[in-house]
């Protein structure tokens, strides 16, 4: 068994593979870091060269080509927004920095303002053209990948693994992660999932992977990123119906889903909206989801139906 580490997408990423024969790791490593590349320059909306970035600049409401694979992400992305009535929405970035979220301090803004805002803010503004366009209605939307980009990093990853050959793995980044096959020694991947208190790295629950098929893990939490201003702790996670962030006592969702892209999309819609309107959106949808609730100082575990119901996955 052999580990790659790097950075990339802000983060760090770690990919663990082995194969009967052996594995190519220089090669490996190379055809890692092309496609890293080439997802950055599609999917990042730190660099100002970006296709996304480059349509986000763009003042215009006519058709911009920004080819197939951004054109899929924001239709999933869109079946997730519909799905949690709006709470998730990928065109929240002006009040992110309406906010302040996108820099160091935290500026609660004027009700006004924040109504005008949310204005410029949501999917109706955007036109889908498949195969590869997308259109504004409002020449200043902006579009954030960042909340489905990473889960189909890691997929985009796991195929370049399975292209090469290689069957078992983990690929992980930033804590996003997709499982395929078993360990050399037949045992199973064994996944962690962090308990969501600030300040604190222990594992609330052990997961023992026992299916062979692709299985992704992803989780969102509030726990990590947030920002405290006149007395009060804001999470960074924000509704897009209201322009605010969010104040239900759920820190920290995890998805277990066959895709990674849409268990990301739906880890970030389920924290967005909570335990208890998200439950109803998970069983609706048929999505395995934990809900990690800190209720008055304790933590407390809510789960979906499809949760209740793994198979192959053993929960600790």
């Amino acid at each position: 068994m052999q580990t790659l580490s790097g950075l990339a997408q802000g983060t760090t990423w770690h990919v663990t593979v082995w194969r009967q024969g052996g594995v190519d790791i220089a090669s490996l490593r190379r055809r890692i870091n092309t496609e890293f590349e080439r997802l950055d320059g599609l999917l990042s909306n730190y660099r100002d060269d970006s296709v996304i970035e480059q349509f986000n600049a763009a003042a215009v409401t006519a058709p911009i080509a920004v080819g197939e694979e951004i054109v899929r992400l924001i239709e999933a992305a869109r079946a997730v927004s519909e799905a949690s009535a709006g709470c998730y929405d990928l065109t929240v970035k002006p009040l992110f920095d309406l906010w302040g979220f996108t820099g160091e301090s935290l500026t609660v803004p004027d009700p006004a303002v924040l109504a005008r805002t949310r204005e410029r803010v949501g999917f109706r503004h955007l036109v889908v053209l498949p195969p590869d366009k997308l259109r504004k209605v409002l020449p200043g939307l902006r579009v954030d990948l960042s909340s489905i980009a990473q889960g189909y990093s890691v997929g985009r990853i796991a195929m370049l693994l399975e292209a090469a050959g290689i069957v078992d793995y983990i690929v992980e980044i930033g804590g996003e992660l997709q499982t395929r096959g078993r360990k050399p020694d037949g045992g199973h991947w064994r996944i962690g999932v962090e308990r969501p208190l600030p300040g604190e790295r222990s594992v609330e629950k052990a997961l023992t992977i026992k299916r062979e098929a692709q299985l992704a893990i992803m989780t969102s939490g509030t726990y990590r990123h947030y920002y405290d201003a006149q007395g009060r702790r804001y999470s960074h996670v924000l509704d897009a119906r209201t322009g605010r962030p969010i104040t239900h006592d759920t820190v920290s969702v995890t998805v277990l889903d066959d895709d990674p892209t849409r268990a990301d999309a739906w880890s970030t819609a389920l924290l967005c909206l909570g335990h208890a309107a998200g439950l109803r959106a998970a069983d609706q949808a048929g999505i395995a989801a934990l809900f990690i609730a800190d209720e008055n100082g304790r933590l407390w575990e809510h789960v979906s139906t499809a949760w209740s119901a793994l198979q192959d996955v053993e929960v600790q």
